[in-house]
């Protein structure tokens, strides 16, 4: 039997020598450290190796909590290895989130930051995971303690295609969030698409440099930007945290950035962001948010290059692409056209332009974790799954989204749900109910912004209910600002007219 283990396809694209760098990490403050392409075989092997030797079962999870660090990638690749499923979460969830995520992805280990060990692990081994390690960003740690025992050399665990790799969490209007399982199949078609879709050079072709500054708990970070080097065997130039300042000081080192739209607007803010701090740079590629074309245009003009945006869900990967040949116009505000292999429709109702857009293709998840019901939900009676999306093909099959049918905000590049921060607001005293929406924001695309309704009699102290937030949820869930009124709007049938609310507040940030 092939063995289809996603890990024996990267390593296979390693270069020759394996004493070259393979990623760099740029320190603003202090000596860079480099990491050779045997580095991260030999390291990703003792982990395996630990793994292994835990004898968990068959499909156990191995869920991360932890910074951004090169060990971070090398526990990731350690995981494939050893044939396990690996489930990134953000490192800014708070103790009321981790442990939904604990109790239904039901790991069998668990790696988190030191500093959050004390609280995390509690909620662990409460719910039944047996191990659990540390795992910090200036490479100290249990995890890096353990696996120095073992052996530094391992044989991928053999997996079918169909096996699943990952479960990525999504949270649903319903504010329960849901794990998209993604296969070995599902992600290495998607890389070896992109690869090819996207240009990237080969060694004797000079070769590409990627600039890493994104988040590893996302599909942006984790999948599109570092299976794109790792599959080319190129470079990385790894940044810990996006520094508009140093970033632009390591362009002219590199040839292929991928950001979220916030990034470049800060790009666009610095200074020193202009064409020849880009003449090296090959390809901007952005997504996860819609870019603005105001933001668009202003880059066009600053560097010379154009942004190739695409599209692409936790549940897909990437699905769409703005063509990469020069030849061909990438336009703002469309996100391209669909990727080899992949189907796209939009299916509309009264001869609409505009419709939901559903998909199929190698690289579609295989369902939700746990919950069948809303897996068959979200499919369709032929098999194709239900974006959530709205949107409009041209005649070309170029397309735009113009929406989502759900009420999701897309903040910074982050998805956030309003009604599972609705659901903290209402738990809050004085708080009767509660609206969360988006709104235009130069810096992160959309705000979140919560419209409050006291209890009958009450009054809400709106400072305090934010920093109670701040307490039991991410950062970036966190309302940037939030005001009181006396009802909400409401349909005929009762329903919150969130559409008027956003109207009404969409001038909140605008300068």
């Amino acid at each position: 039997m092939t063995n289809h283990n996603l890990y024996g396809a990267l390593r296979a694209a390693f270069p020759a020598d394996l004493d070259r760098t393979a990623i760099e990490c740029v320190a603003t403050d202090g000596p860079a450290l480099f990491y050779t392409w045997r580095d991260l075989d030999r390291s990703s092997a003792m982990i395996a190796n630990l793994l292994a030797s835990l004898a968990l079962p068959v499909g156990a999870r191995v869920l991360a909590h932890t910074d951004k660090s090169v060990e971070a990638l090398i526990l990731y690749l350690a995981v494939l290895r050893a044939g396990l499923i690996y489930v990134p979460l953000n490192n800014a969830y708070q103790a009321s989130e981790l442990s939904y995520f604990i109790d239904n992805a039901d790991p069998s280990v668990v790696v988190c930051a030191s500093r959050d060990f004390g609280w995390l692990s509690k909620i662990a081994f409460r719910a039944g995971t047996a191990h659990v390690y540390t795992l910090d960003d200036d490479r100290r740690g249990s995890l890096l303690q353990r696996a120095a025992h073992h052996p530094d050399a391992q044989a991928p665990v053999p997996r079918t295609a169909a096996d699943v790799a990952s479960i990525i969490y999504t949270s649903g209007t319903t504010g329960r969030s849901k794990g998209a399982m993604l296969s070995h199949g599902n992600l290495l078609s998607n890389a070896q698409v992109l690869k090819t879709l996207w240009g990237w050079r080969s060694e004797a072709e000079g070769g590409d440099v990627l600039i890493h500054a994104l988040p590893l708990f996302h599909v942006h970070g984790l999948f599109v930007a570092s299976h794109g080097a790792l599959l080319n065997g190129s470079k990385m130039l790894w940044f810990a945290k996006f520094d508009a300042r140093a970033v632009t000081a390591r362009l002219p080192d590199a040839t292929v950035f991928m950001g979220v739209p916030t990034l470049y607007g800060r790009l666009l803010v610095d200074p020193s962001f202009n064409a020849q701090a880009c003449r090296n740079m090959r390809l901007f590629i952005s997504g996860s948010a819609p870019l603005l074309a105001d933001t668009f245009c202003q880059f066009r003009e600053r560097s010379g290059h154009t942004i190739l945006e695409r599209y692409g869900m936790s549940e897909t990967v990437m699905l769409t692409s703005n063509p990469y040949a020069p030849t061909q116009e990438r336009i703002a505000g469309t996100v391209g056209f669909a990727l080899p292999g992949v189907d796209l429709r939009v299916t509309t109702a009264g001869g609409e332009l505009i419709g939901a857009v559903e998909v199929r293709g190698p690289s579609v998840f295989q369902g939700y974790w746990r919950m069948p019901e809303k897996t068959a939900e979200d499919f369709t009676t032929d098999g194709w799954f239900k974006t959530g999306d709205v949107g409009q093909l041209d005649a070309q099959g170029r397309l735009t989204l113009s929406g989502r049918s759900k009420d999701l905000i897309i903040s910074g590049g982050y998805n956030v749900y309003p009604a599972e921060v609705e659901g903290y607001l209402n738990e809050l005293p004085g708080v009767e109910e509660s609206a969360v929406i988006g709104v235009p924001h130069h810096d992160f695309g959309e705000a979140v912004v919560a419209v409050l309704v006291p209890s009958t009699g009450a009054s809400v102290d709106v400072a305090a209910c934010i920093a109670a937030l701040k307490q039991r949820i991410a950062s970036f869930k966190v309302p940037k600002h939030a005001m009181v009124v006396d009802q909400l709007p409401r349909n005929a049938m009762g329903k919150v007219q969130k559409a008027l609310l956003r109207e009404q507040y969409q001038r909140l940030f605008v300068q």
